[in-house]
């Protein structure tokens, strides 16, 4: 697997592919499928809820103020989703989630929505704070530097309150915080596919693919609703439909594919069908799927709606 290097504080780091077994490449890659698989199976009716743009912009901000790698925005994310998903659930399975009374004029949903609000910017910043603590190449964002950066955004918190947050957290997940994530993907693949053809630029490509990834986060809505569309060759999907694809839009596995395809397809537009073919034999992906993935997000980057690859 890829290995990281900090060359300074911050996010600036180095990776160097090539230094893993065909084997343990291989266990890890079957790991991840399997892991995929198992969390598409298990999918709440409101699991991506909490990666709208703003809220992933918020993440990818913080961790850019604080100098951390980007695995930790991305991991912060995932954290974050998580949790929101298990404790709105929790809450409004609950009996009396939120003390509401028969006669009162709000909704309990509204009055549970409303005390979340009041903590949320303490909810996101503590994801970032705990993804930060997970891997030992990354910085770790301790309470002193939390207290110093909460106050700098207009939020005075006491480091009992941001340790009360972590914990609720650690709870909510039952402390656990193996969560995948697509800049995991991204890289496990691009490690595969090195290995399978060792021409492919590795170096190159994992810094497109930063980069392309970065985009279809910020601009997931978009990317999917253009790729339901295509998928269901319906202009106005059905509630049924959207329900389905609710598979498609939580797929790590096809997000790392087609962010490496889209990478590829800037960097040599010639040999992109290659890393196509590669990338489906790799992951049983189909290549259709593949090519509207990135169909999509190239029609997105290029602001075009004319068709940018062709199978």
């Amino acid at each position: 697997m890829a290995k990281r290097f900090l060359c300074s504080p911050g996010p600036t780091h180095r990776l160097q592919f090539g230094s893993a077994s065909l084997d343990l490449l291989s266990e890890t890659l079957i790991s991840l499928n399997h892991r995929n698989k198992d969390e598409l199976d298990h999918l709440e009716p409101c699991s991506g809820n909490f990666k709208h743009t703003a809220l992933i912009e918020c993440i990818f901000q913080m961790t850019q103020e604080l100098r951390l790698d980007p695995l930790v925005g991305y991991c912060a994310i995932e954290i974050l989703e998580r949790f929101m998903v298990r404790h709105l659930k929790d809450t409004f399975t609950a009996n009396t989630p939120c003390g509401a009374v028969p006669d009162s004029p709000s909704t309990c949903q509204d009055l549970v929505f409303e005390k979340l609000k009041v903590k949320f910017t303490l909810t996101v910043f503590s994801c970032v704070q705990i993804a930060s603590k997970l891997w030992l190449h990354t910085d770790i964002v301790d309470n002193n530097q939390a207290v110093q950066f909460l106050h700098s955004m207009g939020h005075t918190v006491s480091k009992k309150a941001l340790m009360e947050s972590e914990l609720q957290i650690l709870k909510g997940l039952d402390f656990k915080l193996d969560v995948p994530n697509p800049l995991t993907y991204v890289e496990i693949l691009l490690e595969v596919l090195g290995h399978n053809e060792p021409s492919t630029p590795m170096e190159q490509l994992y810094g497109l693919c930063g980069h392309v990834l970065r985009f279809v986060s910020l601009q997931r809505t978009a990317i999917y609703e253009s790729l339901l569309k295509v998928t269901t060759q319906c202009f106005s999907p059905s509630p049924e439909q959207r329900e389905k694809f609710l598979t498609v839009t939580e797929d790590c596995m096809l997000l790392g594919v087609g962010v490496i395809t889209v990478a590829a397809v800037i960097w040599n537009s010639d040999q992109w069908e290659q890393v196509v073919e590669d990338l489906s034999h790799i992951t049983g992906i189909s290549q259709r799927s593949i090519w509207d993935f990135s169909q999509v997000t190239l029609e997105q980057l290029t602001k075009t709606s004319s068709p940018v690859l062709s199978p």
